[in-house]
């Protein structure tokens, strides 16, 4: 057989490298056909994978016809229901939110973990794909979270240690010793003047485009503007340090204390709105706030998660969740059912955002499942398993539950640190 033409040779050549999958090559109607065999969810998920997939389903208008079929089925559907993208958009929101609580109250549970710093490392953040982690060996490390490769790597000044950071689609904003700094996504670094970037000992950080805040060791907030490098305003919270802080979509400052309150004030009135306090009057570790219900949630030094409602300043709702610390609890986007946290005693809880309950409470079994390799090392796959409420956390290996410093939660899954030099992600499976 004489060799392939040009053009065969090509395409294979792309296949093989990457460049074009087998799937990618299909005639547009063939793969219209082979969503058509999809069910409700599933065909969601593929409109995400890529743009092509997207337009395809788009144009065949797939998922505007299972919609269809899905309100007529439904009790509440009336002879006045009409489509619109925004009713379709309310109801995959809807779907994608029950299927994210189901994962994480009755799935399966695969955990990853790979070496992702030579110190340990206890921050992390997660968004459009991507962790952030950092805080130990002054390097922060963004990496993929389909293949666990490190894709960007940034460095805090040399002698500076790295307190806190966030970033989004152009920038990493960092707090640094007593110095704000931003590194742009092409590796280029900039620290903001000494004149307006040196502040009292800073503890914490938030970042809300165009604006970051930096909880101080003086019991201020310190507000920032990004672009011009400067310090807009100086707001008093507490008579002691702050030690957390979440930012409202309305403008507002959350700042908790060593001292056991919670300080609500306006970022551009600079005037104290609310205190709020918990009963157990211990120190306030972690802070969230949700932007769809209005609920503020955080952990206090003793173990308890507590809620108050932010339009009526109203407690809640109060659980004693762990023996001790709670560093951090998040929640997905939009999700105004489950509450993800973890302490000190390495247990992952999820809560019912509304109760306070604890739905569930998982470790890391010690079994290896399988490894593989990426450029700083192993990754290895364990399962997760849920415990039962009789369950004694003292019987369980320390190793299975280190403590968890900080979380992050995505769509049917959750990214942890432990002040080790391994990250996690839990990967709940309905």
């Amino acid at each position: 057989m004489g060799p392939a033409p040009a053009g065969e040779r090509s395409q294979s050549k792309r296949i093989k490298s990457g460049g074009t999958t087998a799937i990618q090559s299909l005639d547009h109607d063939i793969l219209c056909m082979i969503f058509a065999f999809l069910d409700f969810f599933d065909l969601i998920r593929c409109s995400v994978v890529c743009k092509f997939w997207n337009t395809i389903i788009s144009k065949s208008k797939l998922l505007q016809i299972f919609y269809s079929k899905q309100q007529r089925n439904s009790m509440d559907f009336t002879n006045n229901t009409t489509y619109s993208e925004r009713s379709l958009k309310m109801y995959l929101e809807k779907l994608a939110m029950e299927h994210h609580r189901l994962s994480l109250l009755e799935g399966m549970i695969d955990v990853d973990h790979w070496k992702g710093h030579s110190v340990g490392v206890d921050q992390c953040r997660m968004k459009m794909g991507l962790i952030l982690t950092g805080v130990g060996d002054k390097v922060m490390r963004l990496w993929s979270l389909e293949s666990y490769k490190c894709v960007e790597e940034y460095s805090a000044p040399d002698t500076i240690p790295l307190v806190d950071f966030d970033f989004d689609e152009s920038k990493i904003v960092g707090l640094v010793g007593t110095r704000m700094c931003i590194w742009s996504r092409n590796g280029k670094r900039s620290i903001f003047p000494s004149s307006q970037g040196t502040f009292v000992k800073g503890l914490c950080m938030r970042y809300y485009d165009p604006e970051a805040v930096v909880g101080c060791e003086d019991g201020t907030a310190r507000v920032f503007d990004i672009y011009s490098r400067k310090c807009s305003r100086i707001i008093r919270m507490h008579a002691g340090p702050v030690k957390c802080l979440c930012l409202s979509d309305d403008h507002l400052i959350l700042s908790g204390s060593s001292l056991g309150s919670i300080t609500v004030s306006g970022i551009s009135s600079d005037q104290r709105v609310a205190t709020l306090r918990s009963t157990d009057s211990t120190g306030i570790r972690s802070l969230c706030y949700n932007a769809s219900s209005h609920l503020v949630f955080a952990g206090s030094t003793a173990g308890y998660a507590s809620c108050w409602d932010l339009r009526t300043m109203r407690s809640l709702w109060e659980t004693r969740v762990s023996p001790n610390v709670v560093y951090s609890l998040q929640h997905l986007r939009n999700d105004t059912s489950t509450l993800v946290v973890g302490g000190i005693d390495g247990v992952l809880r999820i809560l019912d955002q509304n109760t306070g309950q604890v739905l569930s409470s998982c470790v890391m079994e010690g079994n290896m499942l399988s490894t593989s390799q990426n450029t700083l090392g192993a990754i290895g796959r364990k399962k997760g398993r849920r415990l039962s409420e009789d369950t004694s956390i003292d019987s369980i290996p320390k190793s299975d539950r280190p403590p968890i410093t900080c979380l992050a939660v995505g769509m049917n899954k959750v990214v942890t640190t432990h002040n080790s030099r391994y990250i996690r992600l839990w990967k709940f499976k309905k």
